[in-house]
Formats: C-alpha cells, structure tokens, sequence
C-alpha cells in the first residue's frame, strides 16, 4: 500500500466508499473509517498504520 488510491481500495474491500466533494474531509473520513475497522479487528495493525501514515501526509499536502 503506497498511495491514497490503494487505501481506498482497502475501504472498498469492506464496502465503504467515501467521497465528499472536500478531498481534505475524504482522507479525514478514510481515517475515521479505517480506525473502526481496527477497532472491529478487520484489518492489520499494520495496514491500519501504513493507510494512516498515508493518509496524514496527503493531508499536509492539501
């Protein structure tokens, strides 16, 4: 997992698309979304970290 796009890949794997109109409110959803998929053990803790990270540095870039 490298980019925002692989992230949403892994959302959508579970049924969840997340699109706003406001690229900055997406990753901060995609965030939200992805720590309930930890927290239901659906996802790695090592996903949950590298879709993070991810996600944390496209929101300083926007």
């Amino acid at each position: 997992m490298k980019t925002v796009y692989d992230v949403q890949q892994l959302l959508k794997r579970y049924g969840i698309f997340v699109y706003t109109g406001h690229p900055k409110g997406d990753l901060e959803l995609m965030q939200e979304e992805l720590r309930g998929l930890y927290d239901m053990r659906l996802i790695t803790i090592a996903d949950y970290q590298k879709a993070v990270l991810i996600l944390r540095a496209n929101v300083r870039l926007n």
